[in-house]
């Protein structure tokens, strides 16, 4: 079944676009979500001005956020952190410290949910941490971790 999606699903397509699938699919998942619906041929004109729409902005958000990466990737993001005095942190640094410190050091807001971390950060020294501010945008932050006086 033909279904123009609303917004965009992962795996599936972009908002606007015209995808295929299951009935159940459509029925069980995207229609209750409010993330499809039916395609018809009035809902096709609807879903190309979507498009358009979607393609405009996204070039727009696109470049905002190159311009971000080339401000940051080129700095060092310093943490200061309470150590046992052999380089193991007491807690560790998060998402949500490397957030503020951007945004303090550089006055750039970045959500903590876009830094890329497997786990926090428990030790001093440099670390690399990949940040994605779009779907094609993604850039290395230098982190450094810092014993705190």
């Amino acid at each position: 079944m033909d279904v123009i999606l609303r917004t965009d699903v992962d795996g599936l397509g972009r908002r606007g676009e015209v995808v295929t699938v299951a009935p159940g699919y459509f029925r069980n998942y995207l229609l209750p979500k409010g993330l499809g619906y039916k395609a018809s041929a009035g809902a096709e004109a609807e879903a190309e001005a979507m498009r358009k729409a979607s393609e405009a902005r996204d070039e727009e958000s696109r470049a905002g956020a190159e311009e971000i990466a080339t401000r940051l990737v080129p700095q060092v993001i310093t943490i200061a952190a309470k150590t046992d005095g052999g380089g193991t942190l007491f807690g560790s640094v998060s998402a949500a410290d490397i957030s503020a410190a951007v945004l303090a050091q550089t006055e750039i807001d970045i959500d903590r949910k876009n830094f890329r971390l497997d786990a926090p950060l428990k030790t001093l020294g440099q670390h690399m941490v990949m940040t994605r501010l779009h779907s094609e945008v993604q850039f290395p932050v230098t982190v450094e971790v810092v014993e705190e006086d």
